[in-house]
């Protein structure tokens, strides 16, 4: 059976992040202490030096933020299409009586 994937906290992250920046341990001493690959150490190091402490934070927020953005852009594009259905209902109605659609 496959072992259950771990989730860390950003906070978590950060900590061991600058405990590997400090280098008072051994990268194999701090993957033991915290029960984590020292690749895993590596990547988070190298994600603080990029970009700080926002790194961590959860990619649902930062989703969230760039799907609002489109989101209303298609409802503005629903709006305009249900406005141009009504109008081609009402100035051409033989051609959708004849088509079964209306």
């Amino acid at each position: 059976m496959a072992k259950k994937r771990r989730r860390h906290s950003a906070e978590f992250k950060f900590r061991v992040a600058l405990e590997a920046l400090e280098g008072s341990k051994t990268m194999s001493q701090m993957s033991s202490e915290h029960a984590l690959h020292s690749n895993v150490i590596r990547s988070w190091k190298q994600k603080l030096l990029e970009g700080g402490p926002s790194v961590f934070a959860r990619n649902g927020e930062r989703k969230q933020r760039e799907q609002e953005v489109p989101e209303a852009e298609l409802y503005e594009q629903i709006g305009r299409l249900k406005m141009e259905l009504e109008w081609l209902k009402e100035s051409c109605p033989l051609r959708f009586v004849r088509n079964g659609v209306w």
